[in-house]
């Protein structure tokens, strides 16, 4: 665990002690005063809000100090002040120099979609005779990324870190706080298109891990995304692809669907092979198993540790996990986000299970920036192409999904639309029957996840 010295981190970070006693320590770091502990060194983070006045809160919470920006009045002369020109910037300097410390393998993820997952995946497999640091839950920017590095240990033999983005140099700025020993690449897909103007400038700002990555990293690729492959062209250094097609290195091949049981495949391992069992539904699921897969690949990991491993694979919440409701009723909990392109992989993945009745019950999908209301209209299309019976729309924006389902033979008695997901969730339940599949997707903010409590309370 980390345990520095007041003088230490000032020293660290390029700030000047203002008050406290030099041979206090820190072993925690926060940047929430509702979330500090006793003893925690507090940064005053200056954004929208200004961190500097949840000081007295962090101290009434038992912080032992703060990094602060500019100059502030705490009577208690034992609380430890440390001033700096920049608390973000003292935050990433921190962070930076205590990784330098541990020696540890840096596997840097990044990609539209599965980051997360991806990650949980690859410290999974890792973990049987590993110790792994991971980012916890979705701590992959540039306060998450500093903010995990800063419970390293003695211990920590690789740090699994999720970078993401939602502007040009996002990535950068992480991979200058942490180089990645090996640079991961999920996917590259339609998401904050509101910030770029085109998908080939996402696919430039998530090339920022490989720009960004040691001189000797090894890069793990996506060999089945075209984007993900332009944007490793030219790449010196080694190179892992993963994916279903003949030249990928870790590959899945042979692939059953085997109902509600998820699906089977041999995977593919370097030379060599193995009959694969995973309960998820989404091709995407598959996909970032792979890519966790390469990770250890690149580490080096032998195919008979990461074998036992496989079975404790788990989705984390939110994340098209499977609830089973009352009167044999199946939830798929997707809650978490939703873009076109996870949308789309969702509705043709679950059309095929076995159901009395498919019901799609989808929010609107945000940052599409111009093209916002024709993603939409194609959702709608695609719910109705993929043979789901009732589609539910849930917000503004996805009004515009039924005018797509209606164009493409769905009827207007098959069609439900609500403002917010508080009245869509009473609807529903008056909608479901015995035996129907029920998927609900959305972006975050509009709250589609009252809907799948309000369901849930009618689980069995």
């Amino acid at each position: 665990m980390v345990n520095l010295r007041l003088s230490e981190t000032a020293e660290k970070i390029g700030g000047k002690i203002l008050q406290g006693s030099p041979s206090l320590s820190f072993h925690k770091f926060n940047i929430d005063s509702r979330l500090t502990e006793p003893g925690e060194l507090f940064f005053a983070l200056v954004s929208e809000r200004n961190g500097h006045d949840f000081i007295p809160a962090a101290v009434k919470k038992g912080a032992s100090g703060a990094v602060i920006s500019h100059k502030i009045t705490i009577p208690d002369k034992d609380i430890a002040l440390i001033q700096v020109k920049d608390t973000l910037e003292a935050l990433h300097k921190l962070a930076g120099q205590v990784l330098s410390e541990h020696p540890v393998k840096v596997i840097g993820i990044t990609g539209s979609i599965g980051k997360t997952t991806a990650k949980e995946f690859t410290w999974r497999l890792l973990s049987r005779n590993l110790n792994v640091l991971k980012s916890e839950g979705n701590f992959n920017n540039q306060l998450g990324v500093p903010l995990s590095l800063l419970k390293l240990t003695d211990t920590h033999e690789v740090a699994v870190l999720e970078m993401a983005m939602s502007a040009p140099g996002e990535i950068k700025t992480l991979t200058k706080i942490a180089p990645p020993d090996i640079a991961v690449i999920t996917n590259i897909k339609p998401v904050h298109l509101q910030f770029f103007n085109s998908i080939e400038e996402i696919a430039l700002a998530k090339k920022e891990i490989l720009d960004g990555a040691k001189n000797d990293a090894i890069a793990v690729i996506n060999g089945d995304d075209p984007l993900v492959k332009k944007i490793a062209e030219d790449w010196k250094g080694k190179k892992i692809l993963f994916g279903l097609s003949a030249g990928c290195e870790v590959r899945a091949q042979n692939i059953q669907k085997v109902g509600w049981e998820g699906m089977s495949f041999e995977l593919r391992y370097g030379n060599r092979e193995e009959k694969i069992s995973l309960p998820f539904f989404y091709e995407s699921h598959l996909y970032n198993f792979l890519a966790a897969s390469a990770a250890a690949k690149a580490l080096s990991v032998p195919f008979e540790d990461i074998l036992p491993q496989i079975i404790t694979l788990k989705l984390l919440s939110n994340r098209g996990t499977l609830v089973c409701l009352a009167k044999n009723i199946r939830l798929i909990d997707d809650s978490y986000n939703s873009n076109p392109a996870a949308l789309e992989a969702a509705l043709k993945a679950l059309a095929p299970l076995p159901s009395r009745r498919k019901i799609a019950v989808l929010g609107d999908m945000l940052e599409l920036g111009g093209k916002e209301v024709e993603y939409h209209i194609q959702a709608g299309k695609q719910v109705a192409e993929s043979g789901w019976d009732i589609l539910v729309t849930v917000g503004i924006l996805s009004r515009n999904m039924a005018e797509g389902a209606l164009s493409s033979g769905m009827r207007a008695d098959q069609i439900f639309s609500f403002k917010n997901s508080k009245r869509a969730a009473e609807e529903i339940l008056s909608l479901i029957q015995e035996g129907d599949l029920i998927l609900v997707k959305s972006s975050r903010k509009i709250e589609i996840e009252k809907i799948i409590e309000r369901l849930k309370m009618e689980r069995q």
